[in-house]
């Protein structure tokens, strides 16, 4: 049997609102999309579970959606349904296997690794990856994995036909962050999403359904990288793109909303006005909303860790927006209390750039091969640079930027290599904090010169690979020149001709001095 997976609906009559039946609700359900139903009931004895599992049956039929009981394979037999979900602690695959008729489908719960494989191996059809947020619809036995923990489990799919959904806390207003963000680091992508609450809790379920499936197919849409061809990129296109994002900003004078830290507040707010836009550092949490809907990007600098609540609900936000999300996790490894602090921010919403020296990137990564100590990295840096950021990218699914005398960005397709900057930049306090306001002013660009375009199935329009590197050789190209002027003596004068250099920075001075190398390519990547 060919199963679509792609909007599945777990029921829970505990959550009808006032004045909707079950079966109205259940039917509302299927014509606005829903293509596979679970019934799920967990109090209900035997007798009622099986009057519920006949009526769901009865309706599953007229729209010719596949029915899975949940856990219970007698009310399975005896109302025929298609299959049954299995969870950790519910009978084995092969047992019920051998209970079932030939044909029927076999989900299983699965929230780690292990239990994927298991699940592979056992022989079933689907497996249900979760929690991915936190749910008040199930009593959760395991640990909430997150968006980011979902693409391992994924990886365990590689090279098999099993399907995955994902499920836990699941809808309209996640849905795009979860599809986005669920994706291995080998491309396995989840095959559905499955809802509870956001559809039976609903007064109007036809139309909860049919926008949860809206935004899955257009996210299908939007990512088939067969009927959407990948962007190539060379050295001469990234310059040419730059400079129109320098223009583009001088048009648009965009707001750059920054939550960052104390001690680079200021010079951050000069470099955001010599570049062309308008800074704002607002903190609260209560005005998140409303700055979301004006701003160009967003730069969330955790330097001096605080203001989380304002940092969860500022990227989500402007993830709903569909505008640029910077994140600048400034000594991410130095402490426990930095990397949970960055893996919730990171949980919460999808950053469209993640820009750091390699010690940072190195504890969000896992690797051991770059230590930081305090904001800084220690040692001579990756051994390979390029295959570094390349597959952070496509883990964190994001642009990446890895800062230092030389700088590596990646969209986990391209890889692009710049050699701009000056030895005094390393001599000033937050040149890395400068570094990630630039690139959300040309993030900023990049949103404002694609805003008319149509950005369904998309968490952000623009291309954040080109502002990446604009804003990386803004910075470092004016610190080139800043450091060759005679009125440089040192640290002290050297910000303040940084600065200036920013404000005089021009399309022809960007094209002349822009050192840039494309060293990986999506052809590369093909072949």
């Amino acid at each position: 049997m060919v199963v679509d997976y792609s909007l599945y609906l777990v029921t829970g009559r505990e959550l009808l609102p006032e004045g909707k039946t079950y079966g109205d609700t259940l039917r509302e359900a299927l014509q606005g999309g829903v293509t596979v139903v679970q019934v799920r009931e967990k109090k209900s004895d035997t007798l009622e579970f099986l009057q519920i599992a006949r009526q769901t049956k009865n309706l599953c039929e007229e729209f010719g959606v596949p029915l899975i009981i949940n856990d219970r394979i007698d009310i399975a037999l005896a109302v025929d349904a298609d299959g049954v979900h299995l969870g950790q602690t519910d009978m084995p695959v092969h047992l019920a296997r051998n209970l079932l008729p030939p044909g029927k489908i076999i989900g299983v719960s699965c929230s780690n690794i292990d239990h994927t494989k298991k699940a592979v191996e056992d022989g079933a059809d689907y497996v249900g990856v979760g929690a991915v947020w936190a749910t008040s619809t199930k009593q959760l036995t395991s640990p909430i994995l997150g968006v980011r923990g979902i693409g391992s489990l994924l990886s365990a799919l590689d090279g098999t036909s099993v399907k995955a959904v994902a499920i836990g806390g699941i809808n309209s207003g996640n849905i795009l962050r979860t599809l986005h963000g669920s994706v291995s680091a080998t491309g396995h992508r989840l095959d559905g999403v499955a809802v509870v609450s956001d559809i039976i809790a609903s007064m109007e379920p036809l139309r909860s359904a049919q926008t949860l499936k809206d935004a899955y197919m257009s996210w299908s849409t939007a990512t088939n990288t067969r009927a959407v061809p990948l962007t190539r990129y060379t050295a001469d296109s990234i310059k040419a793109g730059v400079v129109d994002l320098m223009q583009a900003i001088k048009e648009t004078n965009p707001l750059i909303h920054q939550i960052t830290n104390v001690v680079v507040t200021n010079q951050s707010a000069n470099a955001t006005l010599a570049l062309g836009a308008s800074p704002i550092m607002a903190t609260a949490p209560e005005e998140m909303y409303d700055l979301s809907r004006v701003l160009g990007a967003l730069l969330i600098n955790f330097g001096t860790v605080k203001d989380k609540e304002g940092m969860l609900v500022s990227g989500q936000f402007v993830n709903e927006a569909k505008k640029p999300v910077i994140f600048d996790p400034v000594g991410v490894g130095a402490t426990q209390f930095r990397r949970k602090t960055a893996t919730e921010l990171l949980n919460s919403w999808q950053a469209s750039v993640i820009k750091g020296n390699a010690g940072e990137l190195a504890a969000l990564a896992d690797s051991k091969e770059v230590r930081a100590r305090g904001v800084d990295s220690v040692g001579s840096g990756f051994s390979d640079p390029a295959t570094f950021v390349r597959n952070l990218a496509k883990k964190e699914r994001c642009v990446i930027a890895l800062t230092g005398v030389t700088d590596w960005v990646s969209d986990g397709a391209t890889v692009v290599k710049l050699e701009n900057g000056h030895r005094l930049l390393g001599d000033i306090t937050g040149s890395g904090c400068l570094v990630g306001t630039c690139v959300a002013t040309f993030c900023a660009g990049a949103w404002a010169r694609a805003k008319n375009e149509d950005g369904t199935g998309k968490l952000v329009k623009g291309d954040m690979l080109v502002a990446t590197v604009g804003g990386i050789l803004a910075l470092t190209i004016a610190g080139e020149r800043a450091g060759l002027r005679p009125d440089v003596h040192g640290s002290g004068t050297f910000l303040p001709a940084l600065i200036d250099e920013l404000y005089n920075l021009t399309p022809e001075t960007v094209l002349e001095w822009a050192q840039v190398h494309v060293v990986v390519t999506n052809n590369d990547i093909e072949k």
